[in-house]
């Protein structure tokens, strides 16, 4: 990899005295800060069989771009849709603590950040959570890979909650907020929009939650931020579609085991994650939930 950011940069920037610096905790692509005296940037590298992801390099840079212009995002320099690479702008911002994220006013502000980015108009591209499930699930069985978990019963109760909660394409949604994606320089900016597309919002907030374990009292106060109130229906949809996120991305970790080439145990990662989405399932009343969530308005909110 070393040869191909090295020819990569010499190629985009001719003549040009630059350092390279690797940046840690991606899985997916590889990352690396270029410094060129002048100007600080990011070249990201993607990986192999990306699209398999569900991964489509020309909307994720149209997602980059439109949440770049509101100011959320890191401008995009350069791309090259064909080989995927990409070129940000650096943002010399500090990472953000999950612990951090979960109270005030870290926890008002990311609320008004996701409103902000929900109501910052539309892409080409939809990110339905339900079938992306079904089709990481057709991508691993079409390549011998049996998923580490009970997949049948999660397909039946995934079913039960779309009856509850249809997939609607209304806001333009990140939908990959794990902690190593936010950063803050004076405001919340969100890095990585692969995944990016139009959904729900409430994906997107519950995403949130489940990656940072948020209690259930900085849940209530992420919804009063972002709705002005908080009550049982939007905290039952928030829950269904908690397990709807975990289950996600344990589906992605299936994937990955039957697509990859990294070196990275993602056998480990799916089981873990399925046990996360089994916890969550073990510790509420999926019944009573339902119902409860079935009574909220769809609209409730969102606008």
């Amino acid at each position: 990899m070393t040869d191909v950011i090295d020819g990569l940069v010499k190629q985009l920037w001719p003549d040009r005295v630059f350092t390279i610096q690797p940046l840690l905790g991606g899985i997916t692509n590889a990352n690396y800060f270029v410094d060129l005296g002048d100007e600080q940037v990011v070249v990201r590298i993607p990986g192999e069989n990306t699209s398999l992801l569900g991964i489509d390099r020309r909307h994720e840079t149209t997602a980059n771009q439109l949440a770049s212009s509101i100011g959320i995002a890191p401008e995009v320099l350069d791309r090259s849709e064909s080989e995927g690479w990409m070129v940000t702008r650096f943002l010399p911002g500090r990472p953000i603590t999950a612990a951090e994220l979960t109270r005030e006013p870290m926890l008002g502000e990311l609320a008004a950040t996701l409103r902000r980015l929900h109501h910052a108009g539309s892409i080409a591209m939809n990110f339905n959570p339900y079938s992306i499930i079904r089709q990481y699930h057709e991508i691993a069985l079409s390549r011998d890979v049996v998923e580490p978990f009970d997949y049948p019963a999660a397909l039946e109760i995934l079913e039960r909650i779309e009856e509850v909660r249809a997939f609607r394409a209304t806001s333009f949604c990140h939908n990959d907020l794990l902690n190593a994606n936010f950063i803050y320089d004076g405001a919340i900016r969100i890095l990585d929009w692969e995944y990016a597309g139009m959904g729900d919002p409430f994906f997107d907030l519950a995403n949130f939650s489940v990656n940072h374990d948020l209690p259930p009292a900085s849940d209530e106060l992420l919804l009063t931020h972002y709705f002005g109130h908080c009550d049982s229906g939007l905290l039952a949809v928030l829950a269904l579609m908690k397990l709807v996120s975990e289950l996600r991305e344990t589906m992605w970790g299936v994937v990955q085991m039957a697509v990859s080439t990294l070196d990275v145990d993602f056998v480990a990662y799916a089981q873990e994650r399925s046990r996360r989405y089994e916890s969550l399932v073990h510790d509420m009343d999926f019944a009573r939930t339902s119902k409860v969530a079935t009574r909220m308005n769809l609209d409730e909110g969102i606008e």
